[in-house]
């Protein structure tokens, strides 16, 4: 009897073997994976190529004058620009030139040399004859003439000087040239005119004609008139008391030719 229920429990632990293999007993994580549907594998769309928007330009607004308090007058003392520029031009006689400003000027004299040696360089400058050079020198190098920049008062003194009177309805209002000395007066330095202003042509303009047409005095060229309306004023006119239907004009030097007007 006793052998009997052995082999019936030898039969059923066979039975449970053959049900439930080792090889396939999963426990834990193994199992949940099993019981899982497999999810089917996609690939993901390609993302739009974007053209980026161009950052607009900044619109630039040309400076018509400067609004900054200027001083009318000043101690008569000067400031000299240092170092020796290039010289300017391909050939002809050089004409050494110093730069100076007057002390209690804003305007840093540094800033006003570039801006005369940028004016005296351009080809349609003076040099445009190639027959004439042009350096600037420091201040106690021999020089021929000097470039000032001086408050209204100081430079009607100066013009006075030289036989030269730079008043308009009673203020001294132009610049002017007087014996080795180019006189930039500085309200129209930093406020230019009313008919350049009201044409929106910018200081920067202004501030190169004055400086060739002082220079230009100073290089032996009188006052001329406008050749006729709607042509460009010639640089040795007297645009900064008017323009006569003529367009503003800083240069001496039109194409490659010198460009006057019948003289006065």
């Amino acid at each position: 009897m006793l052998a009997v229920l052995l082999l019936a429990v030898a039969g059923a632990v066979g039975v449970v073997g053959i049900l439930v293999p080792p090889a396939e007993r999963l426990t834990g994580d193994e199992s949940q994976a099993a019981t899982q549907p497999t999810a089917p594998t996609t690939t993901p769309a390609a993302l739009p190529t974007l053209t980026p928007t161009p950052t607009p330009s900044p619109v630039v607004t040309p400076v018509l004058r400067l609004s900054d308090p200027v001083p009318s007058t000043g101690p008569g003392s000067f400031t000299y620009a240092t170092g020796r520029g290039e010289v300017l031009g391909r050939a002809g006689t050089l004409r050494r030139y110093r730069v100076a400003v007057e002390r209690n000027v804003d305007e840093h004299v540094a800033e006003f040399a570039a801006k005369v040696d940028a004016s005296l360089a351009d080809p349609r400058s003076w040099i445009g004859s190639g027959r004439l050079r042009l350096q600037r020198v420091p201040d106690r190098a021999g020089h021929d003439f000097t470039v000032y920049l001086v408050t209204a008062g100081t430079a009607r003194q100066m013009c006075a000087a030289s036989g030269v009177d730079i008043r308009v309805g009673g203020k001294p209002y132009t610049s002017c040239r007087g014996s080795g000395r180019v006189i930039i007066n500085l309200d129209r330095w930093m406020r230019s005119v009313p008919h350049y202003v009201s044409a929106k042509v910018p200081l920067e303009r202004y501030r190169t004609y004055v400086v060739n047409h002082e220079v230009g005095h100073e290089l032996g060229h009188g006052h001329e008139r406008c050749p006729r309306r709607g042509r460009a004023a010639p640089v040795m006119m007297q645009q900064t008391l008017f323009l006569n239907g003529c367009v503003p004009n800083p240069w001496p030097y039109l194409e490659g030719e010198r460009y006057a007007g019948p003289s006065l």
